[in-house]
Order: structure tokens, then C-alpha cells, then sequence
């Protein structure tokens, strides 16, 4: 279940991951590169070991030519005690092998605390005759609220995995479910990371409860996003019109809220009149229920 809820989040989110997971080797110009995900059937193929499929092999390529390609190894291990640095120097040198390359960068994202090597050196008391390290990126020993106003999207949706006090715990979550409205546009990604922090974040029922009073229900922290959201509308709707602005930023407040919509109301939001989306507009801001915006 990590292994692939971390590879969706790498392949959909190529660049942020890198510079995220990989901060040393993705500075300073990780945006400008070309990335390319290796595909793990054809690894695998060749090397005919299952246990030396990582997650997410990726090319990354410069093409102004600053830099000289890269392939970056990625694995997510999620029990610390399993992880083997012996497979992981195996895998990068058969990687390496097959791409014929010598520029390799295996990345560790250990989703939870425990004990492992950070180094593996093969020789004697003389000579060392292999020397391999990799980076590792402890979620849980990264502080939250360093990373809780990021605007990486990777860094964000990544917070119930790190490090921070309990009562810290739903300013925590809201702040990852507020960095996915800010920073993904597309309705069905948006629902895919809702549930992705919803999963590491594990809140209880209660819990559930307390947030839906003190973060989407309070005055203050549903304006900042309503704010928000207006704004994405005006910026979306500058081609078309003011109305499609607000029909768009009402639409993302809903499902934020609500879920997703029903086919007829979203039919209803972009049919309706520039002051009718203003004033459902402002009821979303604290309506109890999704009826309350419109049936008044």
C-alpha cells in the first residue's frame, strides 16, 4: 500500500519529489530538467530479480546541458528494520550497468523512525574496495511546521508523516489539506490526495469532529481558504469572464467542503446568474450542510 501510494506521488509529482526528497542533489535548477520515469517491467525483465524492483527509477536530463543526466533511485520503505543497504548497492550497480552510467543517486524515504545502516564499506583492515551511501529522507524526524507553509505540493501532502506535537496534530492536517487545494487544480488529483493524507493522518472520529468545527467551520480559517480559492477563480476565469472565475473558485469551496458535487449542481453553478454565485459564495463559507447554500 506505501509502495504505491509514494509511487503515485513521485510519478504525478516528478520535480517537487525530487527537490523534496533529494534537496542535495535536486539544487538549484531541478525545475528546469527534463524527467523521465524508467519503466520497472523492462528492470525487471533484465535483471530478473523481483526483490530488486524499487519504487520509481527516474532519468532526469538537462536540456540546456548544465548538467549531465542523472538517473535518480527511489525507494520508500516503510518498515526501517527491512531495509537491506546490500540490495539497494546491488540494484544501483545493475541500474547503473544497464543505463550505462556511472551517475546514479539512490534516494531512501523511510517513513517511519528505527535503526539502519548509513554507509556500506567492502574490504579489509588495508583497502576499502567499495564504498556505497545513499540519501535518506526520515519523514519522521523532519518538524512539520517547517515544511507546514511550503509550497511544494509533495512537502505539504507529506506533513501528517512527520514530526510534531499532539496538539498540533489538526493545524498539522489542515495545512496539508489546504496546500492541496493551493496547489492542485485538477478535481480528480485532488480527491486522489485527499485520500493519501487522509491515510497518513489517521484521525480519529473525534478527531474528524474537531476539525470539521475548529478548521471548517471557523470564521477565520475557512475566509483564509475561501480567500484563496477566489483568487485561483479570478486568475482561471481572466480568458473568460469574471462569472467563470467565481463559478470555478465556488465549485473547488463545495468539494473542499462537501465532497464531490452531483453532475446537476455543477450544472446549476455554471449556468447560474454572476450574483447568484456570489451570494452561494458567501453562505459556503459556513453552511452546515451542502442544502444550506442553496435552498434558502
Amino acid at each position: 500500500m506505501h509502495d504505491q501510494n509514494f509511487k503515485n506521488l513521485v510519478l504525478d509529482y516528478p520535480h517537487q519529489a525530487l527537490a523534496f526528497f533529494a534537496p542535495q542533489e535536486a539544487r538549484p535548477n531541478i525545475a528546469q530538467a527534463r524527467i523521465i520515469p524508467i519503466r520497472q517491467e523492462q528492470l525487471k525483465e533484465r535483471l530478473g530479480d523481483r526483490f530488486r524492483e524499487l519504487d520509481v527509477p527516474l532519468l532526469v536530463e538537462w536540456p540546456d546541458g548544465e548538467r549531465t543526466a542523472i538517473v535518480f533511485v527511489i525507494e520508500e520503505e516503510s518498515q526501517t528494520c527491512r531495509f537491506s543497504i546490500h540490495r539497494l548497492a546491488h540494484y544501483c550497480l545493475d541500474l547503473a550497468e544497464l543505463m550505462a552510467t556511472d551517475r546514479v543517486v539512490p534516494v531512501v524515504i523511510f517513513l517511519n523512525d528505527g535503526s539502519k545502516p548509513n554507509s556500506l564499506n567492502l574490504g579489509s583492515e588495508q583497502l576499502t574496495y567499495l564504498q556505497f551511501n545513499y540519501l535518506a529522507c526520515d519523514l519522521k524526524r523532519l518538524p512539520a511546521k517547517d515544511y507546514q507553509d511550503s509550497d511544494n505540493i509533495v512537502a505539504r501532502l507529506n506533513l501528517p508523516n512527520m514530526r510534531y506535537a499532539k496538539e498540533e496534530r489538526l493545524q498539522i492536517y489542515a495545512a496539508a489539506q489546504l496546500g492541496l487545494v493551493q496547489f492542485e487544480k485538477n478535481a480528480d488529483k485532488q480527491s486522489k490526495y485527499v485520500d493519501f493524507i487522509d491515510y497518513y493522518a489517521n484521525l480519529s472520529e473525534q478527531e474528524i469532529d474537531e476539525y470539521r468545527t475548529r478548521y471548517l467551520n471557523d470564521q477565520g480559517e475557512i475566509m483564509g481558504l475561501a480567500q484563496i480559492l477566489r483568487q485561483e477563480g479570478r486568475q482561471e476565469g481572466k480568458q473568460e469572464g469574471k462569472q467563470e472565475g467565481e463559478a470555478f473558485a465556488l465549485q473547488k469551496l463545495l468539494t473542499k467542503r462537501f465532497g464531490m458535487l452531483p453532475a446537476e449542481m455543477i450544472v446549476k453553478i455554471v449556468t447560474a446568474s454572476l450574483d447568484d454565485i456570489e451570494r452561494w459564495f458567501d453562505r459556503a463559507i459556513d453552511a452546515q450542510h451542502l442544502s444550506d447554500v442553496f435552498d434558502r
